[in-house]
């Protein structure tokens, strides 16, 4: 296999796809790989003009040259839940406990199947990289930071060992129920940043004007297929979590032997530092 750094490492004159053919091409008809100096879920071009922010989006992040990191985490003591005042010894957070806690990076990819006829057209290929197979790594890293990674070095953030859970009043509106769960983050002594939820509540808000207002209290909405319609996370994104990226990425072609389909993969490492799982709620509606 032809594996090398691309000859553009800030991606300032070609793209990742490009790169990728211009490997393809350099093969000969061999496998090649590609490895690039930043997150490929952070490439996809159509980003910049139809801004769809990813959970990755929502998150203050940082690159990791190890595999694991230390970092704080603090706990909250669920016996004074119920102590809410006005002075500061009243305040859950007066109670929180840190910890020293590790953050491990695991692998995420996707493998998608492309005819050999595509292989042999460069900006074809080029294209279809960057437009199509991108975006699949982006939906499988929302699904990983939601859900976790299989090997559980990301816990996920629908799963957290502390996440808060709310219920919405049967028959409540929609927006109010949302606004109560911004209050609740906020219990905590966070400021609620962002939301994720299903496109079916995103553009069910849409079609009742509601965003406008959410817009105003500086929330970011993801909006994902990787959480239930019925469901909503709310939290303080960039206080409560850091996500970790590895060094690099890789774009691979491997060829069967024969004329059969090719595989591209593309593939990075993420990780995921918890500091305050009790800055985030899931809402059931």
């Amino acid at each position: 296999m032809l594996d090398y750094l691309i000859d553009d490492p800030g991606l300032r004159e070609r793209g990742p796809g490009e790169e990728l053919a211009i490997a393809v091409a350099r093969a000969a008809g061999g496998d090649a790989a590609v490895r690039l100096r930043a997150p490929l879920t952070t490439l996809f071009p159509l980003a910049s003009t139809r801004p769809r922010p990813t959970v990755r989006e929502q998150t203050k992040g940082g690159t990791v040259t190890d595999r694991t990191l230390r970092y704080v985490r603090e706990h909250r003591d669920t016996g004074r839940d119920g102590e809410r005042g006005t002075r500061y010894g009243a305040t859950p957070e007066a109670v929180f406990r840190p910890a020293v806690a590790k953050a491990e990076l695991t692998e995420i990819s996707v493998a998608v199947p492309v005819p050999a006829e595509l292989c042999q057209d460069p900006a074809l290929l080029a294209r279809f990289v960057d437009h199509r197979v991108i975006v699949r790594l982006c939906t499988v890293e929302n699904e990983v930071l939601l859900r976790g990674s299989g090997d559980g070095a990301i816990p996920g953030l629908l799963r957290l060992d502390g996440l808060r859970r709310l219920a919405a009043p049967p028959g409540g509106a929609v927006l109010d129920a949302l606004m109560g769960g911004c209050a609740e983050v906020e219990e905590m002594g966070g400021s609620c940043d962002g939301l994720v939820m299903h496109p079916a509540l995103y553009w069910r808000l849409v079609g009742d004007g509601a965003l406008p207002a959410l817009d105003a209290a500086g929330l970011r909405i993801t909006r994902t297929r990787m959480i239930e319609r019925d469901r909503v996370l709310l939290g303080d994104f960039r206080a409560g979590v850091t996500l970790l990226d590895g060094e690099e990425s890789t774009l691979a072609l491997r060829r069967p032997p024969g004329d059969g389909e090719a595989t591209i993969t593309a593939a990075m490492r993420l990780g995921l530092a918890v500091h305050l799982p009790q800055h985030f709620v899931l809402l059931d509606r």
